[in-house]
C-alpha cells in the first residue's frame, strides 16, 4: 500500500462477516505498508482457477481480500472506519504458471485518495498483479 493517510491503523481481513479478526495491523507514518498472505488454489469446473482461503471475499466469480482502515481495524479513536476491496481478478492459470519457486505475486495500491483520506471501497486505480521475487 503506497503512501496511506498517516496515524490511521491498517491490517489485513482474516474470515468473513461478522465472524472475522484483523491481523498484521501497521500505523501509517505515509511510508509504504505491506500485507503478506497466502491464497489457496484449486481448479473449478470450468478450467478456471477458484481462490480460496481465510483471506479471501466474494464469490468464486469474484474474489477479493480486504485492508481494514481506521476502527474496522480496531484503532478506538480513528474518524475513520473503512474496508479497501483489493480484487484478485489476473490471477489466472497463465499468471500462476509463470511464476517459479522464489516468486511471489504482488499488487500495489493507494492508500490513500486525492482528498488524503484512506482509499476505500474497490481500490482505484488499480495495476493489477504481477511477480516478484520472494527474497
Amino acid at each position: 500500500m503506497q503512501a496511506p493517510t498517516p496515524g490511521v491503523v491498517y491490517g489485513l481481513q482474516k474470515g468473513k462477516g461478522s465472524n472475522y479478526e484483523t491481523v498484521q495491523k501497521q500505523v501509517s507514518d505515509s511510508n509504504d505498508l505491506i500485507f503478506d498472505f497466502t491464497v489457496e488454489a484449486k481448479h473449478g469446473d470450468n478450467g478456471k482457477i477458484i481462490l480460496h482461503g481465510p483471506f479471501t471475499q466474494g464469490t468464486p466469480q469474484d474474489r477479493f481480500v480486504y485492508i481494514d482502515i481506521g476502527t474496522y481495524a480496531g484503532q478506538k479513536d480513528s474518524q475513520w472506519s473503512r474496508r479497501l476491496k483489493i480484487p484478485l481478478a489476473g490471477i489466472e492459470t497463465k499468471l500462476l504458471d509463470t511464476l517459479s519457486s522464489n516468486q511471489i505475486l504482488q499488487c500495489k495500491i493507494p492508500g490513500a485518495g486525492k482528498d488524503g483520506t484512506p482509499n476505500c471501497a474497490t481500490v482505484k486505480p488499480f495495476g493489477g498483479w504481477e511477480a516478484r521475487s520472494s527474497q
